[in-house]
C-alpha cells in the first residue's frame, strides 16, 4: 500500500510541476511601469531583441531578415500587432511562452519582473510619433 501512495504522489507532483509553466503569470497583476522599470526593460532589449526587432523595434533586426515569419514592428499602433493586439497580458505571454513556428523564443531565464519590463518597452515604441527614435 505505502508504494501506491508514494506512485501516487510523484504523479500528482509530475502533472502539477507541468501545469506550473502553463498557468505562470496568467493570473498576477501586472506591476506598475516605472521610469526604472524601463530603463531596465531597455537594456534586455538591446541585449536580446534588438538582433531581431532592431534597435528602433522596426522588426528590422540583422537576424530578423532570415526569419518566417518576420518579427513584429513595435512602431506599428498596439491594436495592429497581430499576436496580441497590443494587451500587455497577451505581449508577457509572448515573451514568456514565444510563438510556435516563428523565431520568436520564450524568455524564461528572465524573471517575472524583467519580462514585464520587456513588455512596457516594446509599448513604448508604439507609443512614439512617427519617425521619431528615442
Amino acid at each position: 500500500m505505502g508504494r501506491i501512495k508514494r506512485w501516487t504522489w510523484i504523479v500528482m507532483a509530475s502533472f502539477l510541476f507541468l501545469l506550473a509553466p502553463i498557468s505562470f503569470g496568467a493570473d498576477s497583476k501586472p506591476p506598475k511601469k516605472t521610469p526604472e522599470m524601463l530603463k531596465e526593460g531597455r537594456k534586455i532589449y538591446d541585449q536580446i531583441c534588438a538582433t531581431c526587432h532592431g534597435s528602433n523595434g522596426d522588426g528590422k533586426g540583422v537576424a530578423g531578415a532570415v526569419l518566417k515569419p518576420p518579427p513584429s514592428d513595435f512602431r506599428n499602433a498596439l491594436k495592429e500587432w497581430p499576436n496580441t493586439k497590443g494587451d500587455p497580458r497577451k505581449i508577457f505571454e509572448v515573451i514568456s511562452k514565444g510563438i510556435p513556428n516563428s523565431g520568436m523564443v520564450a524568455w524564461t531565464q528572465y524573471t517575472e519582473q524583467q519580462r514585464w519590463a520587456l513588455v512596457y518597452t516594446v509599448m513604448e515604441f508604439a507609443a512614439r510619433p512617427a519617425g521619431k527614435p528615442k
